[in-house]
């Protein structure tokens, strides 16, 4: 639709100056005077609430001057100016594009239906239905419905979505779950402790909602410019009308002073510099955020999946003599091939990493939340909790859980003939260049770094130790993120909050700024951010800020070069050196240099 505007502008100036050539002066006025109208209207119409409240917007000026050149019947010059500042307005919204999908998509994602026990066995009710105390069963793959306590079952428990922490949990009896969370290989029966509305996913999506409406109105760059050039486009109309009594010479100022360059100069060097992001695996939602985003004086960063990988990495495997890293690695790797467990994964992905031969296992038995056994080579291997391999082995396992020789958040057992073989670590490992990216985002004047998590706060600060944080929190719910964020900007900073969870999508709304790290899984975090790294490279985040600032000057730049040029015009204008029609053509020679201008902006320019 913002298109359609610009283009009919187009068509009927071009059908004008056929009708004039044609020797039809009278229609080629008239056919210019519909174009106004047509076009120059809805825009005029847009601009009286504002002017009205005493608001000096950049379209006030353009308005004025599409009445005046209607009034002085001078239709030519008045859809010259409608087509400059329909087009701006196109290009303006190509830059400005919003997420509007984000609470949409969260409600879209949380569990419709549960499978509430009662008399009469398992009947599947709408989770909005259920009551605190009522029996409810979740089965693997299932999202837990609300917030309860587990009553039976053994199973692994990814609770990455809603808390940021990276491990999967071993849900089992008297243990508590958070809605959202998501039952990975075993079905568990839990209580539940309150309605699915007051549970935690669903407080997710208020806070989302209420930050979202809660962000102060952008006030784009060509209105703030506009507060100052606006007035004194006026004094100098009314200058040359007290000089000269002219009111040509009132229409030529209004032209000339269009603010076309304000108003096509921000777009086109967005536009550029969104293009130029785009490339780098940068995604800008919206042109807003290039300025928010080259004003950020703080960044704080979810630690899973941000600041770390985002699942367990295997940190050490700790053997019993004969045995040999690369032998029991191999064994357990075998068993877990098929396993759903989340270290599965881990074990098999540090097995090809090593370049170890893949064997073979064969009567796999796996236990939901606890481990997995088969046979590998003709032996009888168990890769497990420490309670599982205790049930079964012939050895004293003690010596393995207490080796302190493996740096790690959890372990898994293995057992090989029932006797102890190994005990293996895991980590959530650091991402590779994230300390790079601090001391970048440091150089470049970001003057608070901060590193906030769901995840305990041991665990956190372990994490910021290693990669070079010295502000952190751990054991945050979301409510506690948002809570931070609106803290720092109470305080006169400028925000810019960096996540990749369901977890983390208030404070990314929140935010002057929210960066979200795209992974699977995370397209809730993408759609409440304003800026989306596609790759998880940490450099992306000091480059994005670069690249905004870049951005930003050029655009200044541009509008400076326009209103400058404008600002002479004007003077020439009023001293009746410039007539209304070649007052906009020179206006579109202006048009021209700012345009030009602000494509450095463009990807396929260097400074």
């Amino acid at each position: 639709m913002r298109l359609a505007q610009p283009a009919a502008a187009l068509i009927i100036l071009t059908t004008g100056a056929i009708g004039r050539l044609a020797g039809f002066p009278t229609a080629a006025g008239w056919i210019w005077a519909a174009g106004v109208v047509l076009v120059g209207f809805p825009l005029v119409i847009r601009t009286v609430p504002g002017a009205v409240g005493g608001r000096f917007a950049a379209d006030l000026v353009a308005s004025l001057a599409i009445v005046t050149a209607l009034l002085l019947w001078e239709p030519l010059a008045g859809l010259v100016v409608a087509l400059m500042q329909s087009g701006g307005e196109a290009l303006e919204a190509q830059a400005a594009r919003r997420a509007t999908r984000a609470v949409r998509d969260l409600e879209a994602q949380s569990p419709r239906v549960a499978h509430r026990l009662s008399d009469r066995g398992v009947e599947d009710v709408a989770t909005g239905q259920l009551m605190p105390g009522d029996r409810v069963l979740v089965r693997p793959g299932e999202m837990v419905p609300c917030d309860g306590i587990v009553e039976s079952g053994d199973a692994a428990v990814d609770v990455s979505r809603v808390s940021g922490e990276a491990l999967p949990l071993h849900a089992r009896g008297g243990i508590s779950l958070m809605s959202g969370s998501l039952v990975v290989d075993g079905p568990l029966i839990f209580q539940t402790l309150r309605r699915a509305q007051d549970s935690l996913y669903e407080q997710v999506v208020a806070l989302v909602r209420t930050a979202q409406a809660s962000k102060a109105p952008f006030q784009r760059l060509a209105d703030r410019a506009a507060v100052w050039f606006t007035p004194l486009t006026l004094a100098t109309c009314a200058g040359a009308w007290i000089w000269s009594g002219d009111p040509d010479r009132v229409l030529a100022v209004l032209v000339v002073a269009t603010p076309c360059p304000l108003i096509l100069a921000a777009p086109v060097a967005f536009v550029g510099g969104i293009n130029r992001a785009a490339r780098q695996g940068i995604v800008v939602r919206h042109g807003e955020a290039i300025e928010s985003l080259a004003a950020v004086d703080a960044v704080l960063f979810d630690k899973t999946g941000t600041v770390t990988v985002g699942e367990p990495c295997v940190t050490g495997v700790w053997v019993t003599p004969p045995w040999s890293e690369p032998d029991v690695l191999a064994y357990a790797a075998a068993v877990e091939e098929g396993a759903g467990h989340p270290l599965a994964r881990s074990i098999t992905s540090e097995a090809r990493q090593r370049g170890l031969p893949r064997l073979e296992a064969s009567r796999i038995r796996e236990s939901p939340g606890r481990g997995v056994a088969g046979v590998v080579a003709g032996r009888e291997v168990v890769v497990g909790s420490r309670s599982l391999v205790a049930e079964t082995a012939w050895g004293d396992i003690t010596a393995l859980g207490g080796s302190g020789e493996i740096s790690a958040d959890l372990h898994a057992y293995v057992t090989v003939d029932r006797l102890p073989a190994a005990v293996i670590g895991f980590r959530d490992q650091p991402r590779a260049g994230i300390s790079a990216a601090l001391g970048e985002l440091r150089s470049l004047g970001i003057t608070r770094l901060a590193l906030l998590s769901g995840d305990h706060q041991t665990t956190t600060a372990s994490v910021a130790r290693t990669i070079g944080f010295t502000d952190v929190a751990g054991d945050l719910l979301p409510q506690d993120k948002v809570a931070r964020v609106v803290a720092l900007r109470r305080q006169g900073y400028r925000v810019l909050m960096v996540g990749d969870g369901i977890n983390d999508a208030p404070a990314l709304s929140a935010a002057t700024v929210g960066m979200a790290v795209a992974r699977s899984g995370s397209g809730i975090a993408a759609e409440a951010a304003d800026v989306v790294l596609l790759s998880p490279e940490p450099r992306r985040i000091p480059e994005a800020i670069r690249m905004a600032r870049r951005t930003l000057r050029i655009a200044r730049q541009s509008v400076g070069l326009g209103l400058g040029l404008s600002g002479i015009a004007m003077v020439a204008a009023a001293a009746g050196f410039i007539a209304p029609v070649p007052g906009a053509l020179l206006q579109e020679g202006i048009d021209l240099a700012v345009i030009l201008n602000a494509l450095r902006a463009a990807p396929w320019q260097r400074d």
